[in-house]
């Protein structure tokens, strides 16, 4: 065997070929989830729901009642919110119901969101005030039109269970001024979780809350279909119980057909199949509210909200019919939702896929960053490769090899070649911690700007990293040598810390991972590799691998992908930079968490290894 070619194959190895088949196979396995192979037909977990089972009765005279609230539910659109929380009150006393009123006031971004929540509280008669399911219907909508339909229909509604005599769970009817600040308010203060400058703490309570329906019909004409919206913040699901009994109850017992994730015709192909599965994980992945009903999730409340959209013959009545369906549901439940999933991904109505089958893709995508960072690890310990001093011909002293059995073989290796390199880890360590830390100022800014200079903030920040890496390069030059062995440390170190976040973060929101895992993905394929004859000398890149290299890094760095991904979707940078300043101090929304302190600081360091400052 000859030392000198086994020597050559060990140190020309490159770690970059080791994990680009984990990487193939992460986006592969994804692909392959829509068929029916992958993903599973729906199914209700919790027996005691028997969704769809029973007689409802709404309809007929309720029509004229419904009427009668849209009527002065538009008397009251040019008021103010105290004045609407004040008669909505006042229509839920004439009703027999113990109502009250919240006041709330947030800022963000230097937008003030204020206004004053209206709710009343039906006490079971069978009931011992312990559990209760809430009905929502915000003023405005998502969308920010006034939510006529819903408004009226959760009024008539209210009326309409205060006759029956069946409840077994206290009913709570919240009208929110808005579907963001609202809702988010009321259920802060309802588990003494808000902040008494922000919002007012409640005056009624009730019981645990079990589930939680919002009403939407911005419609001025009948409808066609239901629109399921399920995403709440951070990422977090509802129940799939839930889920499916309105789906059940909705297509199976109404004949009204079922929509999620803005896909009005499905035709249950692979491509609608998947496109409906990317947009839900888009959702996922950023992680804001996306209705009244995502300020509840976070307290392990099942919510989901009924959306009511297109043109066709369905009415107001039959839009009923599903939330008394759905509230008889919930009111057979003997305990909290557990049954079914809470972790899935739907691609159609009645097909889904669970946690057990999609997890694997987002790990795969992840370890690709940890397989780099163990290559980098082991090639750190190795010394630089080095000319030959003999021919291949001629046999090295004894004195300077050694002589290695293995399987029947015999081959002489150097001695310099079989010695462990001392690991400088002080530096590299020091410098991705610090980098890590420096995400904190783009998290601080982005989160306390005004929304009317947020998008040149995000501008001037783009440029910011352009002459970043470079400056860090130079500053960290001016005090001590970056060497291959610290840089390979350097960058070792960071795709570590970079794969551990991702897999931990799978578990928790596998869109988000795996979106960053995608985007993060060329930091594993820049950087040096211990071919310099000296380790501690500062590395020598080739002119256009490093140009190739910076050029590649600067496209893909995170402002850069924001500003495009608003580009390309048409969507004003700074509404939703200030949709996400909202969410952190409101909401409680981590998604720029990950951005500024993950994704961006691997960036830096990947960037700082490729410098020209080097």
């Amino acid at each position: 065997m000859n030392a000198q070619s086994a020597n050559d194959h060990r140190s020309s190895y490159s770690p970059s070929i080791a994990e680009r088949p984990t990487l193939a196979q992460g986006i592969v396995w994804l692909l392959l989830l829509p068929l029916n192979e992958y993903s599973r037909h729906t199914y209700i977990s919790e027996n005691a729901l028997l969704p769809g089972q029973v007689h409802t009765y709404f309809g007929g005279s309720e029509q004229n009642v419904f009427n009668a609230y849209k009527h002065e539910v538009q008397a009251l659109t040019e008021t103010e919110s105290q004045e609407i929380a004040a008669n909505l009150s006042n229509i839920f006393r004439s009703m027999g119901l113990k109502a009250a009123t919240q006041k709330y006031q947030y800022e963000a971004a230097g937008n003030l969101h204020k206004g004053e929540n209206a709710y009343a509280v039906l006490h079971a008669p069978r009931g011992d005030a312990t559990e209760a399911i809430v009905l929502v219907a915000a003023w405005r909508n998502m969308d920010g039109e006034l939510n006529l339909g819903g408004v009226a229909l959760a009024l008539t509604l209210a009326r309409y269970f205060k006759r029956w005599s069946l409840w077994s769970k206290d009913i709570i009817i919240l009208i929110s001024s808005d579907s963001k600040a609202g809702p988010q308010a009321w259920v802060d203060a309802y588990h003494n979780e808000h902040s008494p400058e922000s919002a007012d703490p409640l005056q009624l309570k009730s019981g645990a809350l079990q589930g939680v329906v919002v009403v939407d019909n911005a419609l001025d004409h009948r409808f066609e279909s239901l629109h399921i919206v399920y995403d709440g913040i951070n990422g977090q699901l509802p129940n799939l119980d839930l889920f499916n009994s309105a789906v059940a109850i909705a297509s199976g017992q109404m004949g009204i057909g079922v929509s999620l994730q803005r896909m009005w015709k499905h035709d249950d192909t692979y491509r609608e199949r998947l496109q409906t599965m990317l947009r839900g994980m888009v959702s996922q992945g950023l992680g804001h509210a996306s209705g009244p009903h995502s300020s509840f999730i976070p307290y392990h409340v099942d919510a989901i909200t009924l959306q009511a959209v297109g043109h066709g013959w369905q009415d107001e009545m039959a839009m009923g019919r599903c939330v008394e369906s759905t509230f008889r549901s919930l009111n057979n439940l003997l305990e909290h939702f557990h049954q079914s999933f809470f972790f899935y991904l739907l691609m159609q109505a009645n097909r889904f896929v669970s946690i057990g089958t999609y997890l694997p893709s987002a790990m795969l995508v992840a370890v690709n960053f940890t397989i780099m960072a163990i290559a980098l690890w082991i090639q750190s310990g190795r010394p630089p490769k080095h000319k030959a001093a003999y021919s291949t011909a001629e046999k090295p002293k004894e004195s300077e090899t050694e002589v290695i059995h293995k399987e029947g073989m015999i081959a002489f290796v150097p001695k310099a070649d079989m010695a462990i390199v001392e690991r400088q880890l002080f530096l590299p360590v020091a410098l991705v911690v610090s980098f890590h830390f420096l995400g904190a100022i783009p998290l601080y800014v982005f989160n306390n700007t005004r929304q009317d200079t947020l998008a040149q903030t995000l501008l001037f920040f783009a440029y910011a990293n352009v002459v970043l890496p470079t400056l860090l390069a130079m500053l960290i030059s001016g005090f001590t040598t970056l060497s291959s062995h610290r840089l390979i440390l350097l960058q070792c170190f960071s795709l570590l810390l970079l794969g551990m976040f991702l897999a931990t973060l799978a578990t928790l929101n596998f869109s988000l991972a795996f979106l960053i895992g995608l985007l993060a993905a060329p930091l594993s394929f820049v950087g040096v590799d211990m071919s310099s004859e000296n380790g501690d000398a500062p590395p020598k890149l080739s002119t256009p691998r490093k140009i190739v290299s910076n050029v590649a890094l600067h496209l893909l760095s995170p402002p850069v992908i924001v500003l495009a991904v608003c580009r390309i979707f048409e969507v004003d940078a700074g509404a939703m930079l200030a949709e996400a300043a909202f969410g952190w101090k409101v909401s409680g929304l981590w998604t720029q968490v990950v951005v500024c302190c993950v994704w961006w600081p691997a960036w830096l360091v990947g960037a700082v290894i490729v410098s020209p400052g080097l």
